[in-house]
């Protein structure tokens, strides 16, 4: 699957206390240099560092990525491995294409604003976005796991800033003080890793929620019973960290004239919720081409197969569906 890193809520709560922790950096909080494994490999020079900087942003990417490359990545993952890596170079290429247009074409470098204080500012200024994204991650943690596993991560994330302040503070001390600092902000950091480690084998099926409140939580037996009977079907495939899939709900599937549609024609709206590991619902996504969600699925009474939908919704686009 593609975004599936994000079922797991030792993974969310990870990249979200990671992503706190670049917030914390951009800040001016702590410095760390190149004293951690991460950061050593992203500073190296060439390829190698190239490669380990792109890993977290791809990572973390994952989920946002479904309306412009799933149709992509669920081909190249039917394909050989050749084709398969040919079309994951292309990818790369896109992703590093303003480094390469600056490598190819180093006047454009005459349009980047000259280094000064504006740096500093900009860097603090780009602290507030990551620390949106760590918010975004734990809302998604609390999908997955409740009150429970968001205390833990929130404690996870004010242990984690001591650790940071213990580092910092004690920069300018003799050379035992240093290495006291350092010894007391491991510590730390580590309490705030095995709080994050107590989030293993959390996690249940959130109840299915929906703009459609006779919304019915999708198996294949429900489906194919539907189906038997005649009944139009519409498939929702979500889940709780896919934001396209949470602004076609917010922006189409929510929509007044969509509800009428569905209450008019006797559409049964099944909800197939990924955001916990769900093995079945894999199955479904991959018999229709797909290694992720959303995926929308329309089934018209008496047909073989269904419509599927694009990834980004329309209203317009979802009424066609229903009338072929």
């Amino acid at each position: 699957g593609w975004g599936f890193q994000l079922q797991e809520p030792i993974a969310v709560a990870g990249f979200a206390l990671l992503i706190f922790a670049v917030g914390l950096n951009l800040s001016g909080v702590f410095e760390v240099g190149s004293i951690t494994m991460g950061d050593s490999l992203a500073q190296r020079s060439g390829p190698f560092g190239a490669f380990f900087t792109g890993v977290l942003a791809v990572a973390v990417a994952a989920p946002c990525t479904a309306p412009f490359m799933a149709a992509a990545l669920g081909f190249a993952l039917t394909q050989s491995v050749t084709s398969a890596m040919l079309i994951f170079f292309c990818l790369g290429v896109g992703f590093a294409l303003p480094f390469l247009v600056l490598g190819v074409w180093p006047k454009a470098l005459a349009f980047i604003p000259k280094p000064g204080p504006w740096m500093l500012k900009l860097k603090q200024f780009l602290a507030f976005p990551m620390y949106g994204a760590a918010a975004w991650l734990v809302w998604v943690l609390a999908q997955e796991t409740g009150a429970n596993g968001v205390a833990i991560v929130l404690a996870a994330f004010v242990i984690f800033a001591l650790a940071a302040w213990l580092w910092t503070v004690t920069r300018d001390l003799s050379v035992s003080g240093r290495w006291a600092g350092t010894v007391a902000a491991l510590l730390v950091l580590l309490t705030s890793l095995y709080g994050i480690s107590m989030l293993r084998g959390e996690g249940a099926p959130p109840p299915a929620t929906s703009a459609t409140a006779n919304a019915k939580p999708f198996t294949p037996e429900r489906l194919a019973s539907l189906r038997a009977n005649g009944k139009p079907v519409f498939v929702d495939a979500t889940a709780a960290w896919c934001i396209t899939c949470l602004v076609n709900e917010k922006a189409v599937l929510s929509q007044p004239g969509i509800k009428t549609a569905f209450a008019d024609r006797k559409v049964e709206y099944l909800i197939a919720d990924w955001t916990n590991r769900n093995d079945t619902i894999t199955k479904m996504l991959s018999d229709n081409g797909r290694s992720g969600v959303p995926l929308y699925l329309y089934y018209a009474p008496g047909a073989d197969k269904p419509v599927i939908l694009p990834q980004i919704l329309t209203e317009a686009g979802v009424l066609d569906a229903m009338k072929g």
